[in-house]
């Protein structure tokens, strides 16, 4: 039926501060129709009384890596793309059964499995991709062992399906253009060192300003941007002096950085969970000791940062950057941003400021008129208690995106 009406709704739209009450809500086909407090008189519609429960927008998760299928990644290195591929397909199904109706891949996630779910051969969230993310030469995604001089080549492993080595102007733009021909929705540049990286500190800079600028001008010729993985506000300030639009985690960020950021307008993308998910099971993951204690860093500086970004008024958008098996704690993030930021900013953070960093305001991450049919139905008020958005959805009746139900156990 073209039809849908949710009678009866408290509704969290994904932009205002307030919850909205006894609200009706009318779809057809993948778009909302109309949103209102007034009787809703169609005939032909199918009608769903939800006798109150909470209406809000599909969540959107805007750092994900939906090959990295394992979080020790040296189990994926010579192994083929179809078992990679297979593991991720279960991956992305159990993503939007937890209410994630898009999420943005950066590093990795390609157009093919973007495809696959655009035509329906693969449940999963819509997809954004950034193809291969790139790292210079011993950066942060640079994995080859210290006696290997090869050229990592993303057709024989999938461990190299996640980055790729460009190095200079000529290779940086290269590169850049390579992926943006390969489908990529942005440009994802690794400008510090990383947590899981074996040949560099967090504290180290990557990527010259030239080279970080010649990205950023290559993704806006083609009407896209740049995020980048940076911890330190050095490679902050500097990756934000390029033009980088987005700033990945982000943790050891200080007020100098956190105020350009609010003056060019860049967005903080945090990623709290991954850090609280790894350190709290170091033992059961097998994790080296060069990553835990790299982990007792950005752990504890995590919320330091939040405070100095919502003071400065940096917008932020919401990510886990969840490895392997740790996928499961994806909707743990909310709770945690809840101990520092308001409840509402937290949703709104996986709604609508999300959507605005992929340059969707008003299509996704909202319920409004002209706005896709991507909704949850929640048992539950998740502005007085979060917790109603973990557990796998289990408090979540109904996934609808595109108009079409993915769960429906009202």
């Amino acid at each position: 039926m073209n039809l849908k009406v949710f009678e009866n709704c408290t509704l969290i739209d994904g932009v205002a501060d307030e919850i909205i009450p006894e609200v009706n809500v009318v779809i057809e086909r993948d778009r909302i129709r109309e949103v209102t407090t007034e009787p809703v008189r169609l005939d032909a519609a199918e009608r769903f009384d939800l006798q109150g429960k909470t209406l809000m927008p599909g969540l959107i998760d805007n750092h994900v890596h939906v090959y990295a299928i394992h979080l020790d990644q040296e189990k994926t290195r010579g192994m083929p793309h179809t078992l990679m591929t297979a593991h991720a397909i279960p991956r992305v199904r159990d993503m939007l059964m937890r209410g994630f109706t898009t999420v943005r891949d950066v590093a990795g996630g390609d157009y093919g499995l973007k495809q696959a779910i655009n035509t329906g051969l693969v449940a999963g969230p819509r997809l954004f991709v950034s193809g291969r993310a790139l790292s210079q030469t011993g950066g942060h995604g640079d994995q080859r062992h210290i006696t290997d001089d090869s050229i990592p080549c993303a057709c024989t492993s999938a461990l190299d399906i996640m980055c790729r080595l460009a190095d200079g102007l000529d290779g940086v733009r290269y590169a850049t253009r390579e992926e943006l021909r390969k489908g990529a929705d942005h440009i994802k540049l690794l400008v510090s060192g990383g947590v899981g990286s074996p040949h560099d500190k967090l504290e180290h800079t990557q990527y010259s300003l030239e080279e970080m600028r010649i990205a950023v001008e290559e993704a806006q010729a083609r009407g896209t941007y740049v995020a980048a993985h940076s911890y330190t506000s050095k490679s902050t300030i500097r990756a934000v002096q390029a033009g980088v639009r987005t700033i990945e985690h982000g943790n050891f960020v200080d007020e100098e950085a956190a105020q350009l950021m609010a003056e060019k307008g860049a967005y903080m993308v945090p990623t709290l969970i991954c850090y609280w998910e790894s350190y709290a099971n170091a033992d059961t993951y097998g994790l080296p000791s060069y990553i835990i204690d790299k982990l007792r860093q950005v752990t504890e500086a995590g919320y330091q940062m939040l405070d100095i970004c919502r003071d400065a008024g940096v917008a932020m958008g919401f990510g886990t950057d969840l490895m392997g098996e740790m996928i499961v704690a994806q909707s743990k993030e909310f709770k945690l941003r809840a101990n520092i930021l308001p409840t509402m900013d937290v949703i709104k953070s996986a709604t609508s400021v999300n959507a605005e960093i992929l340059g969707k305001s008003g299509e996704l991450g909202c319920i409004a008129a002209g706005a896709l049919a991507d909704l949850l139905v929640v048992d539950g008020n998740p502005v007085e208690d979060l917790s109603v958005l973990e557990n796998d959805g289990r408090r979540i009746p109904v996934i609808m995106k595109g108009g079409d139900f993915y769960k429906n156990a009202l």
